[in-house]
């Protein structure tokens, strides 16, 4: 390898057509693309880091970040195949994560791409025909879902996650808005269009269900959860300076070629042709928007963009800002100059910074502090680094004094950068094209070869202003000398020599047949070298004028060529791919450039190292003399051929320009790390030049400036003693004021002082009175306190003394008890240490088994795992055979055609034959390659099952540590629970006797139970018959009260027509109609036929339903035997508990009566109080002559009996609740004949056993 290396320092260049070229890393960090990396740009301190992309990478298409600013997504494509690299950013430097380039599906490029929220999942466009979209488990380079977006071939221009939810997704281009969602594999559309077509440029998330979307015509939408909610249109406003029309840029002038992609980014040219051919207002198109906190931003056509917030009380956007990118007084048309449209745009994590990019390769930003501040105004952007190269820079060149490089641009642009501070020095637009430039040794004048003349120019403090120009047309290439004292300029295939001190033409070199592509001084300037398409290297003798070496190659265009310092060796490149060592008219050797094309070559001043500049954008760093071999450092530079190359005259940087507009500085090292430095012996030149008239309008504007300077103190000082007139009065009238209102406030405060004084008094006699008082109170409490505490203090001794009794007593009682527990403990030790034996030993022997399992599954798994990699292996093999075998007959078989299709037409059918063989086999290669990719499969299912059967064994072995501890667990919980078991079976005894007496009762009561019961039933079932009966009577009268109801009413309406009738007695004919009517009316024999057939029915129905409700009533009484056999449980565990507690109570009240029968004859023998009642007796010890209750029990026995009884009633009076419920509930009866007896009566008695 090389021992020349070459490290990347700065950028001068900017990548628009990149889809989402602009976006934050931090609050000062932001990151962009520039020829073939991505640069992380501080935005304070102003350095450059660079993310190079990939090798042999022909540009880069798209980027993204994720949400955490941990990763960046690069979309390339390296050899017309894509690529999609992922770097970790978090990492110094930047690594790559992850290369996605194996896919499964169609693609030619992806244009546009997203990250999840989480950053997990990668959403990915291609372009079309295909345009699919991917869903990408990144990490694990997995395809979650593909879909395709869309048949008519339209173009998507954006997609991305909805912030908040990784399933969800929107995509946006031409004729189409689309709202997907990833569910089950797979992504379905939620959305359906609505309306007309749009061509939807952009869009942007500004809630979790809201989308602002932009299209071509300057049109916003808002749409919610796939509908839409909102619609705006974007107002153009006319510029106040008139509408100039710029010049339509010349098809064969033109060099501009920008590689057609599938973003809606317009290139330079077609902006140029757009402006110039509309010169009225077209609809502004949205680009780009990009979303704060307060709502979002968009372009708004070229050269505006648009804030708008959200109002509060409606999901509705207003239009608050206008932000315009400033016109550039160095343009050629200024007026023109801010007419670009904003691609891209991003606002800093703290919103505080906006950033933008157009169409023209610029970057802008502005502080959104400065947009507040501007009320009314439109706000106007400011460069982010300096105005940029928007077009292939076709010039290069360096000085010798100065730090400075001078490049041209087809941006009709000419500019002086600064290499040192990074800097741009100076700048200027002109009418045409800028073809070449080259930089006087001095820094002071540059040479400019454009599309119409050469111009000599002076680079001055802050212009760069023409002093001489020369007809020369359509100049190419122009250099001066190493002196300086002259320079050449090529045109066509002739070479003009120019002196600088007389600015005369001193001789014109003709020998190329072909355009001249590049010219180089020899050390001396006594020769000049020169190289052009028409394969000839020419070495021209500025004495004579004429040639005195040549080296002619007509199948090789030459691109460029330079010269060793010692004038021996010519070093030229060119379209045949190699790099020419041309000594003397001849080539002596030729060095291999490896399947690409040298554009440009630089050799060093020193002699030790060369750089070349390739067509693919790379350079090559080598160490001279030169190898035949690969010994070179190659670097990823720009996204297009290089067109120039230089070393600055102390062999520090090199710096290379290419067809993307980028210019790059590299630092120059040997392999160890050390720069390759060369003795300078004076430093840089501060000189500028300045005009005479330029001085003298400067020193009238000091004049100018300082006379307006007098003038202003002179009236800021009248000014001031005006405002200190005005001051000093309304200081007075203060002064008053406040005077009068303190003596107001005085006589106020003496007035409270008074109003105080008196109200201490009263407080102090009512303090006296209340002390007095409670002196006397305290006194008393004393007094009665002292007679208690006496009270006390004798109980309290007698207290003791109990205690020390007790306390002896149950110390023997502890003796025992640990005497017992002792032999207890050493028994059930002895007996659980053989039973831990025995289970240890099983436990040994379960162990080896699953030990063994365990060595004879390891055994069946390493046997599996060799089989498999064994056919796995013989697999691979035989395959690989086979494509080998099919590659090489592939080979063999275009070999076959090529020699065919130069042979006579009477071969074409065997050339056809050749090819249907050649299909044939390519159809067999994609079945061979199906059956590997099966293949693969099935090795992934093996792994996967291998796995699987790990991840079971593992889990068995926690089962076994858990079921272990259990175990444990369990043998202490079994000693615990014997131990209790032992000690239940010691207190059961007693019980499980009284208990049989119980049952024998419960049993006779039983008996007795089952009488009432039947009893009970049987008159329960007389009663409801009863209840039946009276009901059907009932009916039945209501029935026979409405009928007679309804003949009083046919009586009445009968007298009513009869009365009518009456009228008619005089009348006999009139009197038989009525009479007759009546009969028709009352009277029909129909009727009555009908009422005795409607009584006949009713009884029959009548007895029917009787059958009915009697035979439901006897499957009723049935039911009811069963539920009360059922039930009958129920209320004999009732009875017994019922029995048992009547029990306890009375036991509890006979302990009660002779307690308090204790208590009151102690009470009488010590004579501490007269004879009570017993129930008013105060609690005493009773004496030892009673044995039969433990002296423990003595001191709170009454308080505890009387808990235990109130207990009692609450019990029963619960029980008591329930049986009524239970009553309640159909089908239960109650038990008669048994009554339990009430707590009331019971008291009674006690109360009168007692007195």
């Amino acid at each position: 390898m090389s021992t020349v290396v070459a490290q990347s320092l700065h950028v001068f260049g900017f990548r628009s057509h990149v889809s989402n070229n602009v976006f934050f890393f931090d609050e000062q960090i932001i990151i962009f693309p520039s020829g073939n990396h991505c640069v992380k740009y501080n935005v304070d301190q102003k350095w450059q880091k660079f993310i190079p992309g990939s090798d042999k990478s022909q540009g880069m298409l798209a980027l993204s970040i994720s949400p955490n600013r941990r990763y960046l997504a690069i979309s390339e494509t390296v050899q017309d195949k894509p690529i999609i690299t992922i770097y970790e950013l978090s990492s110094i430097p930047c690594r790559k994560r992850k290369i996605l380039n194996n896919f499964d599906f169609p693609v030619m490029k992806f244009t546009s791409m997203a990250f999840s929220p989480d950053s997990k999942y990668l959403l990915t466009q291609t372009s079309p025909p295909e345009s699919n979209l991917v869903y990408w488990l990144w990490e694990k380079q997995k395809v979650m879902a593909i879909i395709r977006i869309d048949g008519q071939n339209n173009t998507v221009y954006q997609v991305s996650f909805n912030p908040q939810d990784n399933t969800q997704v929107c995509v946006t281009g031409n004729g189409m808005f689309k709202l997907l969602r990833f569910s089950e594999g797979t992504l379905k559309q939620i959305n359906f269009q609505r309306g007309e077509p749009q061509n939807y440029l952009a869009h942007s998330w500004v809630s979790d269900d809201k989308i602002i979307v932009g299209t071509d015509t300057g049109r916003l939408f808002l749409f919610e959860s796939g509908d839409q909610r909102w619609e705006t249109n974007i107002m153009v406003k006319e510029s106040t300076s008139d509408q100039k029309t710029t010049k339509m840029i010349q098809e064969s002038d033109s060099l501009i070629e920008f590689p057609t992609i599938s973003s809606p980014v317009p290139s330079y040219e077609q902006l140029v042709t757009t402006s110039s051919s509309h010169a009225q207002l077209s609809m502004p198109q949205v680009f780009a928007i990009a979303p704060y906190s307060k709502g979002f931003a968009c372009s708004a056509g070229p050269g505006r963009v648009l804030l708008y917030e959200k109002l509060e009380e409606k999901d509705v956007y207003r239009e608050s800002k206008d932000i315009r990118i400033p016109e550039d007084p160095q343009s050629s048309d200024p007026s023109q100059s801010d007419k670009q449209d904003v691609l891209c745009m991003c606002f800093s994590p703290s919103e505080e910074t906006l950033i933008a990019s157009t169409c023209k390769n610029q970057l802008y930003i502005i502080t959104m502090s400065l947009i507040e501040i501007s009320k009314g105004e439109p706000a106007h952007f400011e460069y982010l680094m300096h105005p940029l190269h928007s077009a292939s820079i076709t010039g290069l060149a360096t000085c010798i004094r100065k730090p400075l490089i001078a490049t041209c641009s087809l941006d009709r642009s000419v500019r002086i950068w600064n290499y040192e501070t990074n800097t741009l020095e100076l700048f200027k637009e002109y009418q045409e094209e800028a073809y070449t430039v080259s930089l006087h040794p001095s820094g002071h004048f540059i040479v400019v070869g454009f599309a119409d003349k050469l111009r000599l120019l002076n680079l001055l403090i802050d212009d760069i202003r023409p002093f001489k120009e020369y007809s020369v047309r359509g100049c190419r290439e122009c250099a001066f000398s190493n002196g300086g004292h002259l320079f050449a300029a090529a045109s066509g295939n002739v070479i003009h020599i120019f002196t600088t001190t007389s600015l005369e033409n001193i001789t014109n070199l003709k020998g190329h047949t072909g355009k001249i592509r590049s010219v180089v001084w020899n050390f001396d300037d006594s020769r000049l070298i020169s190289c052009g398409t028409d394969g000839a290297v020419y070495e021209w003798s500025l004495s004579t004028g004429k040639r005195e070496t040549e080296c002619v190659l007509k199948s090789c265009s030459y691109h460029c060529v330079t010269i060793s310092p010692d004038s021996k060796i010519i070093f030229a490149v060119g379209s045949d791919q190699t790099l020419k060592e041309i000594a003397d008219s001849s080539v002596l050797r030729e060095i291999p450039a490896f399947d690409v094309i040298y554009t440009a070559v630089v050799i060093s001043h020193s002699g030790r190292m060369m750089f070349v500049g390739t067509s693919v954008g790379t350079i090559r760093a080598m160490k001279y003399p030169l190898s035949v071999q690969k010994e070179f450092n190659e670097y990823q530079a720009h996204a297009g051929p290089i067109t120039k190359i230089q070393l600055t005259f102390d062999d520090q940087f090199l710096l290379t320009v290419a067809e993307d507009g980028c210019l790059f500085t590299w630092k120059v090292f040997d392999k160890e790390g050390r720069g390759i430095k060369r003795e300078r012996e004076v430093g840089f030149a501060e000189e500028v030049l300045v005009t005479k008239t330029d001085m003298e309008e400067k020193a009238q504007i000091m004049l100018e400036l300082k006379t307006r300077v007098e003038e202003l103190k002179m009236e800021s000082e009248y000014q001031l003693r005006l405002k200190d007139m005005n001051y000093s009065e309304k200081i007075k009238e203060l002064t008053d004021k406040f005077i009068q209102e303190m003596e107001s406030l005085k006589t106020k405060n003496q007035v409270l002082r008074t109003e105080k004084e008196k109200q201490d008094q009263s407080h102090q006699e009512r303090i006296d009175d209340l002390l007095d008082k409670q002196s006397r109170e305290l006194q008393d409490l004393e007094s009665c306190n002292n007679q208690k505490l006496l009270l006390e203090y004798e109980k309290y001794q007698e207290l003791q003394l109990k205690s020390q009794r007790m306390q002896e007593e149950y110390e023997k009682q502890l003796r025992d008890n640990d005497e017992t527990k002792s032999q207890a403990l050493e028994e059930l030790t002895e007996f659980y240490e053989a039973k831990l034996q025995e289970k240890s030993t099983l436990l040994e022997e379960a162990q080896e088994d699953v030990r063994q399992q365990l060595r004879e599954f390891e055994e069946t798994k390493k046997q599996i795992e060799e089989d498999e990699d064994r056919e796995i292996q013989d697999i691979k093999t035989k395959y690989e055979k086979k494509l080998r075998d099919e590659k090489e007959s592939n080979l063999r078989l275009k070999g076959e055609t090529g020699i065919m299709r130069k042979k006579f037409s009477s071969l074409q059918k065997e050339i056809e034959e050749r090819t249907n063989d050649i299909e044939m086999m390519k159809g067999e290669q994609v079945k061979l390659q199906g059956v590997i990719k099966s293949l693969e499969k099935d090795i992934l299912s093996l792994k996967r099952e291998i796995q699987e059967r790990d991840e079971t064994i593992q889990d068995k072995e926690k089962r076994i540590y858990d079921l272990k501890k259990k175990n444990q667990e369990l043998e202490k919980f079994k000693f615990v629970l014997d131990y209790k078991i032992k000690e239940l079976k010691k207190q059961i005894e007693p019980r499980e006797n009284e208990i049989k007496v119980m049952k024998e009762q419960i049993q006779e009561m039983e008996a007795e139970l089952e009488r009432f019961h039947k009893q009970n039933t049987q008159l329960e079932l007389n009663i409801t018959e009863l209840w039946q009966k009276l009901r059907a009577t009932d009916k039945e009268m209501r029935r026979e009260r409405q009928k007679e109801r309804d003949l009083e009413a046919l009586v009445k309406r009968f007298k009513t027509d009869l009365h009518n009738c009456v009228a008619y007695i005089q009348e006999p004919r009139q009197l038989k109609e009525k009479v007759r009517g009546l009969f028709e009316k009352y009277v029909q024999r129909a009727d009555m036929v009908e009422i005795a057939g409607l009584n006949t029915d009713l009884q029959q129905e009548y007895s029917r339903q009787r059958d009915h409700l009697e035979r439901n009533l006897a499957t009723l009484k049935k039911k009811v035997v069963k539920e009360s056999e059922l039930h009958r449980t129920d209320y004999v565990r009732i009875m017994q508990e019922n029995v048992s507690l009547i029990k306890e109570i009375n036991e509890l009240r006979r302990e009660l009566k002779l307690t308090r029968s204790q208590v009151y004859d102690l009470e009488a023998a010590l004579k501490l109080t007269k004879k009570l009642r017993p129930q008013d007796v105060p609690e005493t010890v009773p004496s030892e002559k009673v044995p039969s209750v433990a002296p423990t029990m003595r001191l709170d026995e009454q308080e505890e009996t009387g808990r235990i009884i109130e207990m009692q009633r609450l019990e029963i009076q619960r029980l008591r609740d329930q049986i009524q419920e239970q009553e309640q509930v159909p089908g239960f009866h109650p038990i008669a004949g048994i009554r339990l007896p009430s707590l009331l009566n019971s008291e009674v008695d006690f109360e009168e056993y007692n007195r």
